[in-house]
């Protein structure tokens, strides 16, 4: 039972309120809109959390009796839109194998509603768990609760405006204000480059050192940690310094293509396999380890339900009860049967296939958006949302699908006729975007859970918020889909003829998707990378498992975060590594210089929490603000550059402005963490 002198002081504070759940869903429209432009177009999405906190409390001061509370609802339903949105990593392959020519609207929205909730639903159990009783950084949720304390006057939030003064909200608009001003001349202005990258060879042999400036990604390796950072390190090192040079140098280059493109060709078509393989392994390692207190989690909420444990939860402590969760389970169930009896009735099968199809669908999204909900609970609280790899998780899902529908298909003869092999080629695809629905949503949901239980937010309230934000998202994408479609094509797949396909959306990961499916059905799919990957993951969980012995748990090497080096693009990992070793250098630093280091660690962990959450936000900020810029440009005939002001041959002086601007966000940075450890 709890202690009767237990006191909530945010008991009464207003949370899921009707205004916060419209102003929630006009941010989740806006938000879900940009990310599908960009998605399609460079094959990247933003995570909305921490913009979407900045707007809400910039619109809900004006609003009487708005609290911290109520702006971290807003947030935790927008952040749908950074999520939601991934799924057109896999959707668009059904027009690319010629299966759609348009975006059905109540098909694509009832599906990715349904694999949307089972996301929440499935995250629900592991709370406890990966959020309360796990030391992993959450930097994307960590940074959205300390924005939401520094914006508000609360003497009730340690580390409030009203406790800290000006201090707090400096550091955030300080790095907001850098990473942001950066960000418009990197990615709008063109004066500076977001990455640079050096090639050589030896003999046959291609290597690269990569390098990337985004200061967002700076600010993310900060929260992520040594450990996450060394991870990812290896696995860029084992990439570009082993698995590249050793394909570079066995398998002849074409004549027309030079060696970057063909190193970069070689990554795309065959490492990420690799790093998809060792993704799939990590992932189903992480889940064994979760099992024991993944259960325990359910236990506790079986407990509420019941009537024995609810009285002795305080209300931050409060989940959907599994009855609720049974409810929305049941519920999309249906959707998905719908959905799935919708797609399969077009192919005019019997009625015995057609209903096997229909279940085995429905099962598979089920029981593999349940295993995939803790991977990428997993990995978002690692390394964020924003780098989690989500697509090498579709990549694992299409691989599962294409082998059991193929395996059914010879089984019923269906591929006699070879309409229906394209049939169930597409109908991979389709039960795939469910499954990536699910992925997604878990990716953000734990990341809005950490930054609600660093708040003493009510857990039950966000997650019918995230349901909220799933279904507005969801609304929102089969028009903006088919606007863009319609518009400019994607690669492979043109609406009309004559079009420029230049101009095509790249719709990068739908490619490999389709590219996996297809191969599946043809058998001409290349099994020895994925394979390989898989070798890899289990010699990295023999050795991390060496590691955590040897040292008696002091240093871990994470499995997942390995696999994320291989299979993220070489642009992404460089910063997160920086960012990483610069908080592990920070705080060498600070406990070499002061015999009473601990009161001055923990002020300068603060100061750098903030001033990272303010890089994110920065960058984020202005890439919401340069979404709308290229998408009115574009719909009007303009360029997709529109701000770039760059002369001629300014390439070479652009990687030099750009890491020039990089050394010193990290000089900064590392001052004013260690000015800070000088203040207790």
């Amino acid at each position: 039972m709890s202690s009767p002198s237990y006191h909530d002081p945010f008991a009464n504070y207003r949370e899921l309120t009707l205004r916060g759940m419209v102003l929630g869903a006009l941010i989740t429209v806006v938000f879900t809109a940009s990310n599908v432009y960009l998605g399609l177009k460079v094959g990247l999405t933003f995570a909305s959390t921490i913009p979407a906190a900045v707007i809400s409390m910039a619109v809900l001061k004006f609003a009487h009796g708005s609290n911290i509370l109520e702006n971290n609802l807003v947030q935790t339903e927008a952040s749908a839109a950074g999520t939601i949105s991934s799924v057109i990593f896999v959707l668009p392959g059904l027009l690319m194998v010629g299966y759609w020519s348009g975006f059905p609207f109540w098909q694509t929205t009832l599906l990715c509603t349904a694999g949307g909730i089972l996301g929440v639903i499935f995250t629900v159990p592991l709370r406890l768990a990966m959020v309360v009783h796990s030391d992993l950084p959450y930097p994307e949720g960590v940074a959205a609760a300390e924005i939401l304390k520094v914006g508000c006057h609360d003497p009730n939030i340690e580390n409030s405006g009203a406790q800290q003064g000006g201090s707090g909200v400096k550091e955030i608009i300080t790095g907001g204000a850098l990473a942001g001003i950066v960000s418009l001349c990197t990615n709008g202005l063109r004066l500076a480059a977001d990455s640079a990258s050096y090639w050589f060879k030896s003999g046959a042999a291609i290597f690269q050192a990569p390098m990337g400036f985004s200061f967002a990604l700076l600010g993310a390796g900060y929260l992520v940690g040594l450990a996450g950072g060394i991870a990812i390190l290896i696995g860029l090192l084992l990439t570009w310094f082993g698995i590249i040079p050793y394909l570079s140098a066995t398998l002849p280059q074409p004549p027309d293509m030079d060696m970057a493109g063909y190193a970069m060709s070689l990554w795309k078509n065959n490492v990420r396999f690799i790093g998809a393989g060792t993704i799939a392994i990590a992932a189903f390692w992480t889940l064994i380890t979760l099992f024991k207190p993944m259960v325990e989690g359910m236990k506790l909420s079986i407990a509420a339900f019941s009537g024995k444990g609810e009285q002795a939860a305080h209300r931050e402590d409060l989940n959907l009860s599994p009855h609720s969760m049974l409810l929305w389970i049941a519920i999309s169930a249906v959707i998905l049967v719908f959905c799935f009896h919708n797609f399969v009735a077009d192919a005019s099968l019997g009625s015995g296939m057609a209903w096997t199809l229909v279940i085995v669908c429905t099962l598979l999204t089920i029981l593999i958006g349940f295993i995939v909900a803790a991977a990428c609970g997993y990995m978002a609280g690692l390394i964020g949302s924003s780098s989690s790899p989500i697509s090498g998780i579709g990549i694992i899902a299409t691989i599962i699908i294409s082998l059991i529908l193929l395996m059914i298909g010879e089984t019923g003869g269906l591929f006699a006729d070879e309409g229906n092999r394209k049939f169930l080629l597409a109908l991979t695809l389709f039960c795939g975007t469910a499954i990536l629905a699910a992925a997604t949503i878990s990716n953000d949901n734990l990341q809005d859970l950490k930054t609600g239980y660093l708040l003493k937010a009510t857990p039950w309230r966000q997650q019918i918020a995230l349901i909220i934000g799933t279904i507005v998202g969801s609304l929102v994408l089969s028009p903006v889909l088919e606007l863009l479609y319609q518009s400019y094509g994607f690669a492979g797949a043109m609406p009309r003829e004559g079009m420029d396909p230049s101009l095509a959306m790249n719709a990068p990961q739908a490619t490999i998707m389709t590219t996996i499916a297809k191969g599946i059905f043809s058998r001409d799919l290349q099994w020895n990378y994925i394979f390989t990957g898989m070798g890899i993951g289990a010699a990295a969980i023999l050795f991390n498992l060496w590691l955590k012995k040897a040292t008696h748990g002091r240093m871990t090497v994470p499995p997942l975060a390995i696999g994320m080096g291989i299979y993220l693009p070489p642009m992404i990992t460089p910063p997160l590594i920086v960012g990483a070793f610069l908080a592990a250098i920070t705080n060498h630093l600070i406990r070499k210089r002061y015999p009473d280091s601990e009161p001055r660690l923990k002020n300068a962990e603060r100061v750098g929490t903030l001033f990272a959450a303010g890089l994110i936000v920065g960058e984020s900020l202005i890439g919401v603000i340069l979404a709308f810029i290229i998408v009115i440009s574009v719909t009007s005939g303009g360029s997709d550059a529109p701000l770039a002001i760059t002369p001629a041959n300014w390439g070479a002086t652009a990687e030099w402005l750009g890491l020039a601007a990089f050394i010193a966000c990290v000089s900064i940075f590392a001052r004013r963490v260690l000015i800070a450890a000088r203040q207790k």
